[in-house]
């Protein structure tokens, strides 16, 4: 049976969800979890994500701890998309790209909240051209904790063909957050092949096997000596997981280990993608939870999406939501020790 309650915090809720070892917190400012405790073999119990003591480190959150990131995860190559024949501009916020929804996307936004059986629904509306976006589109985020699992359903609906890609973006350390980096995490990734990136992080449009590449995690790989292989700051890249136009089956699609402490997190989603990120941008000068200073390396994420700037590129996965139409997708995180 999971505990489940919630109280006020300044501009915010805070729910707090409990089986017998696992608790986890979530925020409706946008919709993020604050925190995840397991416990480690010999039963004491960590943090293992990053983010902020107090709700009010989440209004700015530069660097979207645990946040819902929408309308659209990820990148849209130079702000732009085209649906029904109309061009629709987007604020730039990366580079020469848009990133995670503009500047301020769901993860700025108060979603309301519910009880449900074992966990909290949230919900949010953003409005027609919120953020350079077409159509009305209602949206709500499902957490349920059930013993060891924690899943996130997804779902939205529009009244104007638009495009939507939401994922959840928590810094993962399974050490316990605040360690310094996380080069003694195995981890592995059940993808054939990833999406090779250009300067700005867009991907080229190829669909590249990961065979014989440093991109090959279907085994367990130590990310300490990967990443010192690994051309560039780290990984930022998605990985594929079907092709585009299979059924959004669920599917086991990465397991991380700390031998340390015997931590092992297994991630499941029907999403088609999943973009591993190993905290490149971070630099020690944002302040977490204890005062910890988030360095370069200092998590990981495992985000859950459609591929990037689907939307302008035709021969990947369906990015788009269509009036009548549901968007729906689940992804599972199951937290164990060795």
């Amino acid at each position: 049976m999971t505990e489940v309650c919630n109280e006020e915090r300044g501009p915010a809720e805070r729910w707090s969800l409990r089986t017998g070892a696992v608790s986890v917190e979530i925020l409706s400012l946008g919709c993020g979890i604050q925190s995840i405790r397991t416990p480690d073999h010999s039963g004491q119990s960590a943090d293992i994500v990053l983010g902020y003591d107090d709700v009010e480190g989440y209004l700015s959150n530069p660097r979207y701890f645990g946040a819902v990131v929408g309308r659209v995860a990820n990148r849209i190559a130079k702000g732009r998309f085209v649906v029904d024949e109309k061009e629709y501009k987007l604020a730039i916020n990366n580079g020469p790209n848009a990133l995670h929804g503009g500047l301020k996307g769901f993860d700025k936004a108060v979603w309301t909240t519910e009880a449900v059986d074992n966990g909290v629904k949230l919900s949010h509306s953003s409005p027609d051209g919120d953020e350079g976006y077409p159509g009305n589109l209602n949206a709500s985020v499902t957490y349920r904790l059930e013993k060891n699992t924690l899943s996130v359903l997804y779902s939205a609906q529009t009244d104007r063909t638009t495009t939507i890609n939401l994922t959840n973006h928590s810094y993962f350390n399974l050490a316990g957050q605040g360690t310094p980096d996380i080069y003694d995490h195995e981890v592995t990734i059940s993808a054939e092949s990833y999406l090779p990136v250009d300067d700005t992080m867009i991907p080229t449009g190829e669909v590249k096997p990961v065979e014989k590449t440093l991109f090959d995690l279907r085994k367990p790989v130590l990310l300490g000596s990967r990443l010192k292989e690994l051309p560039g700051p780290g990984f930022d890249h998605n990985f594929c997981l079907c092709s585009p136009g299979d059924p959004p089956l669920e599917r086991k699609c990465a397991r991380v280990v700390h031998p340390g402490t015997g931590r092992v997190l297994e991630v499941s989603t029907t999403q088609p993608g999943v973009q591993f990120y190993t905290s490149n941008f971070l630099d020690g000068t944002l302040k977490g939870k204890g005062g910890a200073a988030y360095s370069k390396h200092s998590a990981f994420c495992l985000e859950t999406q459609n591929w990037p700037d689907a939307v302008n590129q035709p021969h990947f996965p369906d990015a788009l939501l269509r009036p009548g139409e549901t968007y729906t997708h689940t992804t599972r995180f199951t937290f164990s020790v060795l």
